[in-house]
């Protein structure tokens, strides 16, 4: 255990360098979801430098990469996707695209897991197999882990990890909890009609607009009498519109927001639940509806084993590096591979400890890059520690 230590350790010495070089490279280029074919074929270009066999998928996105004997392997999984955002950190390496940009970290995570596998390839007699999963298209839905399964990224592969940024963790630290860390996200579109009308004479039509509002109020309300607020389930409008003259009752209008649970059982009556409560608000007012409700991910359940390794995989960063967790409201595609297989998913520390600390999906995020190193240390001991567990 020790002498497989020893060679990441060498291998993070000579090349720690490289990793802030690889994720500068990918934080400068990045691609929107489904169009990651620059950052494929830079990480491909490396695998196959050091011997290893990189299998795309027909897409031309994403990457498996497999790694020591053909057991029951440890999945590994990395994000690779930009978000639609402009960036204004001023950064020497800021996004070189308009209107695009890393304000996720998943190109820390992309070179992370890069540096994870060329690490390994020099490790010998690994004692578990591996397998790598370079994700695309994670912050659309449907997301490209469900293409990766589909692409038998999960065939063997006994339990599954994988690292996201935390900005409010400080760099060295790693955050972990057993149990729902992601919530589901789901969204509701709710499209109206009527036949419009006066405002002096709401009697002799369907007033659209006070059909919104008893919606606006009364689905989250319900929601919240009919869900158990332990399974930490919220339901929040993000837009509306309807109308535009004072004097005028409009005919069309519009609500959109999401409903997000930490419970996955309760994520499946979700949707069943919603169409029962605007059926029954809506009915009295006589305005017709459609309700698109599109579902989106589970939560990311953490595996109570799969934790337990990823906290012997972060103890020997430090005393302090292992810290707990709260459960995020946020969604998270990572949970279509643990409906395949037991796994988990840590927070990795990326916060300098001085300054503001920049949440994710900001203009200005930016990650402290010693993070990249803790990351790749991370990553190898749950791999070395496998036999272990």
């Amino acid at each position: 255990m020790a002498a497989r230590r020893g060679v990441v350790e060498a291998w993070l010495a000579e090349h720690t360098e490289d990793l802030i070089s690889w994720r500068r490279h990918i934080h400068a280029n990045p691609e929107l979801s489904r169009t990651e074919f620059g950052t494929t074929e830079f990480l491909e270009s490396w695998l196959v430098k050091a011997g290893l066999e990189p299998r795309k998928l027909p897409s031309g996105t994403g990457l498996i990469v497999d790694l020591g004997p053909d057991t029951p392997r440890i999945g590994l999984r990395a994000d690779m996707d930009a978000l639609p955002l402009q960036e204004y950190t001023g950064l020497p390496f800021a996004s070189t695209v308009p209107g695009v940009s890393h304000a996720c970290g998943h190109d820390a995570h992309t070179t992370i897991l890069l540096g994870t596998a060329l690490a390994l390839a020099e490790v010998p007699n690994l004692p578990v197999g591996v397998r790598l999963v370079f994700q695309h298209a994670e912050e659309v839905m449907p997301g490209g882990a469900i293409d990766m399964v589909a692409a038998g990224a999960m065939e063997d592969v006994s339990r599954m990890f994988a690292l996201h940024c935390d900005p409010r963790l400080e760099v060295g630290r790693v955050g972990i909890r057993v149990g729902a860390i992601t919530s589901a996200a789901d969204t509701v579109e709710l499209v109206l009609d009527s036949p419009g009308g006066h405002t002096s004479r709401p009697h002799l039509t369907s007033d659209l607009v006070y059909a919104i509002g008893t919606v606006i109020t009364g689905l989250p309300g319900l929601l919240s009498r009919r869900i158990d607020p332990r399974t930490s389930t919220v339901m929040v409008w993000g837009a509306v519109s309807a109308g535009k003259a004072p004097n005028a009752i409009p005919q069309t209008g519009m609500l959109t927001g999401t409903v997000r649970t930490g419970d996955h059982a309760t994520w499946s009556l979700l949707e069943p639940m919603v169409r029962e409560i605007v059926e029954g608000l809506l009915a009295p007012t006589g305005v017709r509806y459609q309700l698109n409700y599109k579902r989106g991910v589970p939560p990311v359940v953490n595996d109570e084993l799969a934790v337990r390794m990823f906290e012997d995989a972060i103890r020997p960063l430090g005393p302090d590096a292992l810290a707990d967790t709260q459960q995020s409201g946020g969604g998270e595609d990572f949970s279509w591979y643990l409906e395949e297989v037991p796994g988990a998913m840590a927070r990795l520390g990326v916060w300098s400890g001085q300054g503001e600390q920049l949440d994710l999906h900001q203009p200005t995020f930016d990650i402290d890059e010693r993070a990249l190193a803790a990351g790749v240390r991370v990553m190898t001991n749950i791999v070395l520690n496998a036999a272990q567990h």
